[in-house]
């Protein structure tokens, strides 16, 4: 492979995505390589949020119903612009909550526990808040959680074999609930052939989307799976505790929402005031509270590009980054004890790498002292995420000669082998 500065100019020149890089605010003299734990920041998101609050300068409550952002069908607008990228209908989509408030929404409407069909289904490589709010629905219906979530454990401690987790969909499992993609190692889990083995077994399963949405392709109508909640901060790029997500498949029109809040009611009926909710025919009946207007503002300007690039080139271009970071990394840091543990197949690797190192925390902070933000985790893993619409091959160039410069001078050594409050 060509390792030189110029391939990686060349790459970034036939670039089909190149222009958006102008969008987005990139903090000065950095390499922002932290994407997935939350986006920059675009000229279209502060455009929308200067235009949201002008509505409520200028319009106050009338905001509601007028100027060109209605606040009362905001939610359903954004939830119909975010539909493509995980292959749903417009009706199926809803920005409302946060990831774990609307995954005990999802647990709370579709969690029937009868017989022996008792467990939640889990793995334990999933991000930690979404086995608390597992543990704590579990608890609310009376069950232990040591004994009634049934957790898949990892061969390896960073990798899932799916076929692992369709055995432990045995008949006392009543839900199931697992990542897209896995926050530290990257996988991307079979969800289509995942879907299908759950229902052969009569099982409803759901998908944290998080490190998947916006990153790479979904069809989830087509794969048939019956819900999924995400964040919106990170490859969304929709700001520092941005609206979350949700979709529920059509044909669970019909089961209420298990966790009800008047903003789920039927827009012509909301405002009756009725003791009695009359919920809404599609997934808005899912929303509990007024939506936060201005947290969920810089996603309508960040889906206007998401819209215009279109998802198969971000992803396109997202594996042909990481492609020739992992390069670059076997090429220039084998002698250095960097253990690359996401999977080498496309359609198995997200839109991160994670590398493993003893020195991991040192190194994070010998990156940042020369302007490459990268992303901790405890106890000794690096990630990196170099995103589509703003990160160039230039700079994955860059981040691992800074590597290789910190591992050869042993520049790491300065700093304490231990993460900041915040990884």
């Amino acid at each position: 492979m060509d390792i030189t500065k110029e391939y990686a100019r060349k790459l970034d020149k036939e670039d089909t995505l190149k222009t958006y890089r102008t969008e987005f605010y990139i903090p000065s003299g950095t390499v922002y390589m932290d994407g997935n734990s939350l986006g920059l920041l675009s000229k279209r998101a502060e455009s929308a949020v200067l235009s949201l609050l002008d509505s409520w300068k200028n319009l106050g409550i009338d905001g509601w119903m007028k100027g060109q952002h209605p606040w009362y069908y905001f939610a359903e607008r954004l939830g119909g612009m975010c539909s493509p990228l995980i292959g749903a209908m417009e009706e199926e989509v809803i920005i409302t909550g946060s990831t774990t408030s609307n995954l005990h929404q999802l647990i709370a409407s579709f969690y029937k526990p009868h017989g022996n069909r008792t467990k939640i289904l889990v793995d334990e490589l999933n991000f930690p808040s979404d086995l608390y709010a597992v543990s704590s629905q579990l608890a609310l219906h009376g069950y232990d959680p040591s004994e009634h979530m049934k957790i898949v454990r990892s061969q390896d401690g960073m990798l899932l074999e799916e076929v692992d987790i369709i055995q432990s969909m045995t008949e006392d499992v009543s839900l199931i609930v697992l990542p897209s993609v896995l926050y530290r190692s990257g996988q991307i889990l079979n969800m289509k052939l995942l879907t299908e083995e759950a229902h052969k077994r009569d099982i409803l399963i759901g998908f944290d989307l998080c490190h998947s949405i916006g990153a790479i392709p979904h069809t989830m109508d087509e794969w048939g799976v019956d819900f999924a909640f995400w964040c919106t901060y990170k490859h969304l790029n929709g700001g520092p505790g941005s609206v979350g997500g949700l979709y529920v498949n059509r044909k669970h029109f019909r089961v209420g929402p298990g966790l009800a809040g008047w903003f789920g009611s039927d827009k012509d009926k909301q405002f009756d005031l009725d003791i009695k909710m009359t919920p809404a025919t599609q997934v808005g009946s899912y929303q509990i509270g007024t939506p936060h207007i201005l947290s969920a503002a810089p996603l309508y300007g960040s889906l206007q590009i998401f819209q215009e690039a279109g998802i198969a080139r971000i992803r396109d271009k997202s594996w042909k980054l990481t492609e020739y970071m992992r390069c670059l990394i076997d090429e220039l840091l084998s002698e250095y004890a960097f253990q690359n543990v996401s999977p080498l197949e496309q359609e198995r690797r997200g839109g991160h790498l994670f590398l493993l190192h003893e020195e991991a925390a040192r190194i994070c902070k010998a990156l940042k002292e020369k302007g490459v933000v990268p992303d901790f985790r405890s106890p000794n893993g690096i990630r990196l995420a170099p995103v589509a619409l703003y990160n160039t091959f230039e700079e994955v160039w860059e981040t691992v000669q800074f590597l290789k410069e910190i591992m050869e001078k042993e520049e790491y050594l300065k700093f304490e082998n231990k993460r900041e409050v915040i990884a």
